[in-house]
């Protein structure tokens, strides 16, 4: 319907409704305005939970004007009649109405939790998608949740029709939760980390918050990586011998608090120190020193056995 289009995203102000003209009879709020120079009325109702619906009717002939409505009726006088509908219920919009970023009443209050929480609002990235909201973690800059509305049918193939949903990601919990009903594995991610949870409030907001709390703790990890260092060309060996922090040609998308660990090639052939990065810009990085560990400790052939199958340039550490 026109009505739920233009109100789709949109919370009403009763207050302001009354201010714009709205009669209170028995908790519906009624409006009338005459459009096509007086010849046509608009009534519109709104109920006590936000719900608007709207009627044109023909003065003259005396009855509902519905041909705008109809996809297969044109013409300039039909346009015309839709054009003027359509500005009095924007009008009501704009002026009775506060946009909100979601369509489910559940969708906009896990939002707000999340701002009152993190301090984070949603991100709209995609053109193709204008209604996916990213909310990203500003200490490591990752998402750690993502609201998107989708057809019900990319999660169950029973099930039809536009239902928003929010993904988090669980890591090793996912399994524990994606039995529960209204929790999937998740769309458009990974399914080994991520969950899509229907916000149709199937579930409490306790239970979602805790996801997303648990999706925020994810998010928070810093980074570990492996660096190779050539002894032939630097001498890294001996490079903390007199000081605990040492600079570092950054090439790739370090953040400041991750881990490095340095990987000294032949012919020692293991991983020699354990750092932070505690400074960064476009050019380089500090690397503070956190423990340096034996030649026994991590050669490269236990490096091998978890995952790791060469240190040819930063590169991001195996979970083994």
């Amino acid at each position: 319907m026109l009505e739920d289009e233009i109100f789709k995203r949109c919370k009403v102000n009763k207050n302001k409704l009354i201010t714009y003209g709205f009669v209170k009879e028995n908790d519906i709020y009624k409006y009338s305005k005459l459009i096509m120079d007086d010849t046509f009325r608009v009534d519109v109702t709104i109920d006590n939970k936000g719900k608007v619906l709207g009627k044109v009717y023909d003065l003259d002939a005396g009855y509902e004007y519905t041909n705008f409505r109809l996809d297969n009726v044109k013409g300039d006088f039909v346009n015309r009649v839709k054009d003027e509908y359509l500005n009095v219920l924007k009008s009501i919009m704009l002026n009775c109405f506060t946009k909100e970023y979601f369509i489910y009443k559940q969708s906009n209050r896990i939002s707000d939790f999340i701002k009152e929480k993190y301090n984070v609002l949603p991100e709209f990235l995609w053109e193709s998608n204008p209604n996916y909201g990213v909310f990203r973690n500003k200490s490591s800059n990752k998402w750690f949740a993502v609201i998107m509305n989708i057809d019900r049918s990319k999660l169950d193939s029973n099930k039809s029709l536009e239902v928003e949903v929010l993904n988090v990601k669980l890591d090793d919990l996912v399994n524990t939760y994606i039995v529960k009903e209204g929790i999937y594995p998740a769309y458009h991610m990974s399914k080994k980390s991520w969950v899509s949870i229907i916000l149709d409030d199937t579930l409490d907001d306790s239970l979602i918050m805790k996801l997303v709390d648990i999706s925020y703790c994810l998010s928070n990890r810093k980074k570990e990586w492996i660096i190779p260092a050539n002894p032939k060309y630097y001498d890294i060996v001996n490079a903390f011998n007199d000081r605990d922090t040492i600079t570092w040609r950054k090439s790739h998308n370090f953040m400041i608090d991750d881990i490095v660990y340095i990987y000294i090639t032949e012919p020692y052939a293991y991983i020699m120190f354990k750092c932070v990065v505690t400074y960064l810009d476009e050019e380089i990085i500090k690397l503070k020193l956190v423990k340096r560990y034996n030649e026994k400790e991590f050669t490269f052939e236990r490096l091998k056995a978890n995952g790791v199958k060469s240190v040819r340039s930063p590169r991001g550490i195996t979970s083994k």
